[in-house]
């Protein structure tokens, strides 16, 4: 059976490294920022993931306990790349563009909500921020 357990934990870094190499080959290898956020924020947590959840099962079979440390990063970590990515991905469209009309359409009757404020939202005046938002009043 700890054979079973050696060999599950194995595979779970294995795993866990390719993702890691993978999302670091991105991060060097892709052209701008945007298509380079994919890298870190998926690949490299899916790596570290599987890197945290071979711990938990070591620690399960060694110490027959589970370890709390390995699911608080992973819950840490699950939870502030998506929102690291997302406030990145603001950032740049906010400092390359200036008003979101170079975005594709939305299909909505809105348009983009970080450059349009939404249907009914207070102080929408139908003027758009410029590319560091500052508004024209």
């Amino acid at each position: 059976m700890a054979f079973l357990f050696d060999l599950l934990i194995a595979f779970l870094i294995v795993v866990g490294s390719v993702f890691l190499l993978v999302g670091s080959a991105g991060l060097i290898k892709l052209r701008d920022l945007m298509t380079r956020l994919h890298a870190p924020t998926k690949a490299t947590t899916l790596g570290i993931g599987s890197v945290l959840l071979a711990s938990m099962v070591h620690f399960i079979v060694v110490r027959g306990a589970v370890s709390v440390h390995e699911i608080l990063i992973m819950v840490f970590l699950f939870l502030t790349a998506p929102v690291t990515a997302h406030f990145v991905a603001k950032a740049h469209l906010h400092e390359h563009m200036r008003d979101g009309s170079e975005l594709p359409p939305t299909e909505r009757d809105s348009g983009w909500s970080t450059f349009d404020p939404g249907p009914g939202a207070p102080g929408e005046s139908g003027t758009r921020p410029g590319p560091r938002g500052d508004a024209e009043d």
